[in-house]
């Protein structure tokens, strides 16, 4: 079967999503408008259908227009992961670990475990794909990243969690607040107060989903990104926040916030390397793991290995 697509029309359309007009689209491409719009026009005429809505600002892609978008990041994002994959390979280096977060405060101790890795496997290319991302298992299945570090696990035939290790979520309250006068909270402590977390599904928060949803406590939230901005808020007395106790015992060593339990026998929360199956066998997956259990054991208070 004659198929018309090529690289040219994918690189079109995703440039011409981009910039949001024909016009820019065609400067950003180095070509005329008129040779872009017969570019498109030969897609439209070839399949007898309309690829975007002309005269909109900025453009409206049909259901077919989208339809080729999707394919073209498809494309595209395998045809840039197979380039770097050979530059690599020339340059002599045995594969890659792209890592991606779903986990706000994993940053402090990963960039020590990438340190240490580096000296060991200097042949192998490793990065931390930029921002915390809503879908890492996404972003594996889709071959845009090789390991996932995710607070919770999501069954899939294709991905495999291996779980690093077990720590305490705490209640961070600041010093002068009534509830700093208990031994630990239970979910009715956290009714009518100010609930600051990061800027997440409430679903995706251990204390909400385990703790508070549970006892149909109201769940009254402001976000940030931080996890010192989390802290300052709650020294301000604008809420309360439950973090882990790895991530504040600086701020607790300082006496700048209080930290509790979370009900008598504390809310324990895990954390789980995810990777496509096939990964795993690589000796170099299995080894970042072991480095992320050894090194957090000597750089976390109070973790549990599993």
């Amino acid at each position: 079967m004659d198929i018309p697509i090529d690289l040219k029309h994918l690189q079109t359309l995703l440039t011409l999503r981009k910039t949001g007009s024909l016009t820019r689209a065609a400067v950003a491409l180095q070509l005329t408008q008129s040779a872009l719009s017969h570019q498109i026009k030969q897609l439209e005429d070839h399949y007898g259908v309309t690829l975007f809505v002309r005269k909109t600002s900025p453009v409206q892609f049909t259901q077919a227009g989208e339809r080729l978008l999707k394919l073209a990041e498809t494309v595209l994002n395998a045809m840039e992961e197979a380039n770097r994959d050979l530059y690599q390979f020339a340059s002599g280096k045995q594969g890659a670990l792209r890592i991606t977060l779903e986990c706000h405060t994993c940053y402090g101790w990963l960039l020590p475990v990438m340190d240490e890795f580096r000296k060991k496997w200097s042949d192998v290319e490793i990065d931390i794909l930029p921002g915390f991302q809503p879908d890492p298992v996404g972003l594996l299945l889709q071959n845009r990243a090789d390991v996932a570090i995710v607070d919770d696990t999501e069954q899939t035939d294709m991905v495999s969690y291996m779980p690093l290790f077990k720590y305490e979520m705490v209640a961070i309250l600041p010093n002068e607040h009534p509830l700093a006068q208990k031994p630990w909270l239970e979910a009715e402590d956290f009714r009518g107060e100010s609930l600051i977390t990061y800027a997440v599904p409430e679903d995706r928060i251990d204390l909400c989903r385990k703790v508070l949803k549970p006892a149909g406590i109201p769940v009254r939230r402001k976000t940030t990104e931080l996890t010192m901005a989390i802290v300052q808020q709650v020294a301000s007395q604008r809420g309360i926040a439950a973090l882990p106790i790895w991530a504040v015992s600086e701020y607790l060593d300082k006496k700048y916030v209080t930290a509790r339990s979370i009900t008598r026998d504390k809310l324990m929360s895990e954390i789980w390397l995810a990777s496509l199956t096939d990964n795993l066998d690589k000796d170099f997956v299995r080894d970042f793991i072991q480095f992320i259990r050894q090194r957090c054991m000597r750089l976390l208070p109070d973790i549990q290995m599993t």
